[in-house]
């Protein structure tokens, strides 16, 4: 026996069928008409500049408008991705995104890189540096107060290592009121060190490599509170940082006088002295630390160690006072006795 057909339960899969087929074919109809329309407008917002823009509206706009203006074209024909790539070209966007809202108005969502360090190189050039060690041109429209380094080497390959030590260092002065207020320039010496040069005080800070940033930055503001209350802010020429748990301070014209000793010092080791001789066969050179002592030693000895013998030997020998009195005393004792033999004789 055949089972009733259930028409209840096939008209409603049929409902939900058609429903589907309707429900595509008018967001089919409605993303269709979507793209027949034209854009009405552009809005553009730019992030991560704060109190600077490197790069504005117009910037934008123009880098847009390079094929030709943007409003009044169907949306469409308009490859966003393409637009997107166009303005990241620029050195100062570092991301862009661009989408349509439901009043046909281009949505420009730009963030602006952030200049960290201005760099300065041996042969004069100068850029900027940001958090991403991207090489960032000079703004003909405004310049922004960052630490500036110099002394920066000029290599066919960027010292990557290098770069991110400036960038970190930047960072942590930019960071601190006090650091960025004193640190006016940094400069990069031949070894790939730093050394700063502060706004207040007639000194030098060699920091050595940009590690251990925090502690060395800990020593040089704990050096400054004690030493500069007790000696006066022009006493040291340099304050050292770059060994570990101590700050090392050189006072004014120490360094000078030390780096003098020194340049006499390399020279007399970097000297060949000879001593003389007859025969030029048999000279061979002396041992530069031994043999300029001696003949010094031997011209001091007559000079010197003689006047001094004599002296101590006249102090010693010259010597009258012991005998001027003695005299004095036999005199005084000699007279009484002779006074006493003279009146027993006269007794008897």
């Amino acid at each position: 026996m055949k089972k009733p057909i259930n028409w209840k339960k096939i008209i409603r899969r049929t409902c939900w069928v058609l429903s589907g087929i309707g429900l595509i074919v008018l967001t089919g109809a409605a993303m269709q008409h979507k793209k027949n329309k034209v854009c009405r407008e552009v809005r553009i917002e730019i992030s991560g500049a704060e109190k600077h823009l490197f790069i504005d509206e117009k910037d934008v706009m123009d880098l847009l408008n390079t094929n030709g203006p943007v409003t009044g074209i169907p949306i469409q024909s308009l490859k966003l991705r393409q637009m997107e790539q166009m303005v990241e070209q620029n050195k100062w966007v570092k991301n862009a995104e661009m989408f349509f809202d439901n009043n046909q108005v281009l949505q420009i969502q730009i963030q602006e890189r952030q200049p960290v360090a201005r760099v300065f190189q041996t042969d004069g050039t100068t850029f900027y540096l940001d958090s991403s060690a991207v090489l960032l041109p000079l703004s003909n429209k405004l310049t922004v107060r960052v630490p500036v380094f110099t002394g920066f080497p000029v290599t066919t390959v960027m010292d990557s290592v290098l770069v991110q030590q400036v960038i970190d260092l930047a960072k942590h002065i930019a960071a601190d009121s006090f650091f960025s207020a004193q640190i006016t320039q940094i400069d990069i010496t031949t070894d790939r060190k730093f050394e700063l040069t502060p706004l207040i005080g007639d000194h030098i800070v060699r920091f050595g490599e940009a590690t251990d940033i925090d502690n060395k930055f800990s020593r040089l503001n704990a050096f400054y509170r004690s030493a500069w209350l007790q000696h006066g802010i022009n006493t040291y020429e340099t304050i050292d940082v770059q060994y570990k748990n101590q700050v090392v301070g050189i006072k004014q014209g120490t360094a000078k006088a030390y780096s003098d000793s020194a340049a006499a010092l390399s020279l007399i080791k970097n000297t060949a002295m000879f001593p003389p001789a007859t025969d030029t066969a048999s000279v061979k050179p002396v041992s530069p630390v031994l043999k300029p002592a001696r003949p010094v030693l031997k011209r001091k000895d007559p000079v010197v160690v003689k006047p001094l013998a004599v002296k101590t030997a006249t102090a010693k020998t010259v010597t009258a006072k012991p005998a001027a009195v003695k005299p004095a005393k036999t005199a005084k004792t000699l007279m009484p006795k002779n006074n006493k033999k003279i009146q027993k004789s006269l007794r008897t």
